[in-house]
């Protein structure tokens, strides 16, 4: 580690900033968000340059930088390197003042790392001044996985400090409730937005912490490809303390969960219910009341064909906190992956989901005239078993049996199967295949697009 990495205290301090073009109006909308006094050593200044920092920056000419460095806390110089650059190098030097060379790192006596500004929360990244870019991709990448209202976290966390302090004193203790109250319900609620609760919430914590209650969170995993995963169903898998999840999982996204989390498998399918629904909610609750932050973490997303509803309403019916994370549905994410629109204005101008499979069992009793109408594609989900029934309900209420159809099983993922055949053939179609499910029945002019495309593609390269 050739750079120690520290922040300075930025509160009633001063700063100079050599330059009035670019680079130098970059490094002062850096110290712009600071409370510095911020004075700007220029002989010649870039229009718009002042009014943009209008009250913000005292602008100087360079018989001035003697005074200004002698109170500064440090300096950037931010003009090219010539003689008017030497000039104010030389005097920061003389001075003492810690200096920074825009793009000039063997010059430095400190670098300006790419910074991510979360309020009281900042995260910095250097590379030695050798790779800015670089840095700013790790910080792109970073940005994004730093929930957007962390600073307000930090912010009530310092605010009710001296309470923790008074009410915890020993100092072990004190280090596991903190540890609890910002990875738990309090910082879920303070994410959402809802800072009075968080505060409630904390402050709860502080008087009955032995008797804390955790949250649950209701996430949706997406069809199975792991980078398809939204930024808080990563955030919240890799903070539960339990995850309860589905067969439809996929392996890859089970290997994010963090390695000391209680894992259970409650999935089902087709003729095996292992695990009964009402058993998974009551799991669930007594889960939430033992203090623990609970994901139950489903396959595509929880409100479509996912039982999330009865979930979100058996949990938040016994007084426990519950929050939905939506998922990439599987239709969405599959049709994606295959490279077909389920709506096109061409061939299709309204969507129907349907379930092929009936609560109890069996055909579902659908709108089968309803689904037949032309110029609309119907993705049923969970329809392998059922799906002679459906295609010969469809035809009897008018589809044509030459409607191109589209089978998808384990959709985004490495071991994915793509069939493609027309309505009459449904059945036969997945039987010759194999295709067992979980699986997506894609019907509708839009599901001969892919095939078309690929022919198309392979008479241009015959061509």
């Amino acid at each position: 580690m050739r750079q120690f990495p520290a922040f300075f205290n930025m509160d009633d301090a001063s700063v100079v900033v050599f330059g009035g073009g670019e680079e130098a109006r970059r490094k002062v909308r850096l110290l712009a968000a600071t409370p510095a006094r911020i004075t700007v050593i220029v002989s010649e200044i870039e229009p718009g340059f002042a009014e943009e920092f209008v009250g913000r920056i005292t602008i100087a000419p360079p018989g001035h930088a003697g005074p200004a460095l002698d109170v500064a806390r440090f300096a950037i110089v931010a003009n090219r390197l010539d003689s008017n650059a030497e000039k104010a190098i030389t005097m920061a030097r003389q001075y003492g003042v810690p200096l920074n060379v825009v793009d000039h790192p063997d010059l430095c006596d400190f670098t300006v790392p790419s910074i991510i500004d979360r309020g009281d929360v900042v995260a910095a990244i250097g590379t030695n001044g050798t790779a800015p870019v670089l840095a700013k991709s790790i910080r792109e990448k970073l940005e994004v996985l730093l929930p957007k209202r962390i600073g307000d976290l930090a912010a009530l966390a310092a605010r009710l400090r001296p309470d923790v302090k008074a009410a915890i004193p020993d100092s072990k203790a004190r280090r596991r409730f903190w540890e609890s109250a910002l990875t738990g319900p309090t910082a879920d609620l303070a994410y959402a937005g809802n800072l009075d609760g968080a505060e409630a919430a904390m402050r709860g914590r502080l008087v009955h912490s032995a008797h804390a209650e955790g949250i649950v969170h209701i996430v949706g995993a997406g069809p199975g490809d792991p980078e398809l995963l939204t930024l808080k169903a990563l955030r919240l898998i890799q903070e539960a303390d339990i995850v309860y999840y589905d067969r439809l999982v996929s392996a890859e996204i089970l290997t994010l969960i963090r390695r000391d989390a209680d894992r259970v498998p409650v999935g089902k399918s087709k003729g095996d219910h292992s695990v009964p629904q009402e058993t998974i909610h009551e799991w669930l609750i007594a889960s939430a009341r033992e203090g623990k932050r609970v994901v139950r973490l489903k396959g595509g997303d929880p409100f479509i064909f996912g039982r999330g509803g009865e979930e979100l309403e058996a949990v938040r019916s016994a007084g426990v906190v519950a929050m939905v994370v939506p998922g990439i549905s599987s239709a969405l994410g599959c049709a994606a992956n295959v490279g077909l629109p389920l709506t096109h204005r061409d061939h299709a101008q309204s969507l129907t989901f349907v379930t092929g499979h009936a609560k109890n069992g069996g055909v579902p009793d659908l709108d089968w005239s309803a689904l037949a109408r032309p110029a609309q594609t119907v993705v049923v989900f969970m329809g392998v078993g059922t799906s002679g029934a459906i295609a010969e309900n469809l035809i009897q209420a008018g589809r044509a049996p030459s409607t191109p159809v589209a089978i998808i099983e384990n959709g985004t993922r490495d071991n994915e199967i793509r069939v493609f055949g027309t309505l009459s053939e449904l059945p036969h179609l997945i039987q010759r295949a194999g295709i067992k499910g979980p699986a997506l029945l894609v019907i509708g002019e839009v599901a001969a697009l892919p095939e078309e495309a690929i022919a198309r593609a392979f008479k241009d390269h015959v061509a």
